[in-house]
């Protein structure tokens, strides 16, 4: 497992490798990458990206976005946006804001779209407006 920092921010970058294995609750609040394989449930502030010939098998993951080249078999939310690369496999439940599937997925479960609440100008809007905004 390695970390370094992203040259373009001072984002931490984690990175489980091709030959690592890990069992367990993984939390972080930046980024994961992952390249081996995975047993267990994710629960993250940060962006997960499930690469190309790992596998993962989860109980449940939950991150701002996930991008997935590899395989997945678990529930997944995406509080942002989740992406399903060519190539990649889904087998569990979604529930995301975005939703991204390229040719050549299988995926195989069912899809729940969060509705994100309509941002609104306070010092423009009216007083009705406002308060519909916050219901």
């Amino acid at each position: 497992m390695g970390r370094n920092l992203d040259k373009d921010s001072d984002r931490a970058v984690t990175v489980l490798g091709k030959e690592t294995f890990f069992s367990g609750v993984l939390h972080f609040t930046d980024e994961l990458r992952i390249l081996g394989a995975f047993e267990g449930t994710i629960e993250a502030e940060g962006n997960l990206y499930i690469e190309k010939n790992s596998v993962c098998n989860v109980n449940h993951i939950s991150a701002s976005s996930v991008v997935i080249s590899g395989k997945v078999t678990g529930d997944v939310v995406s509080h942002d946006r989740l992406e399903l690369r060519s190539g990649s496999e889904l087998h569990g439940n979604v529930t995301a804001s975005k939703l991204r599937i390229a040719d050549d997925v299988l995926f195989e479960g069912q899809v729940s779209m969060i509705q994100n609440k309509r941002e609104i100008d306070i010092f423009s809007a009216k007083g009705f407006e406002i308060k519909d905004s916050l219901r």
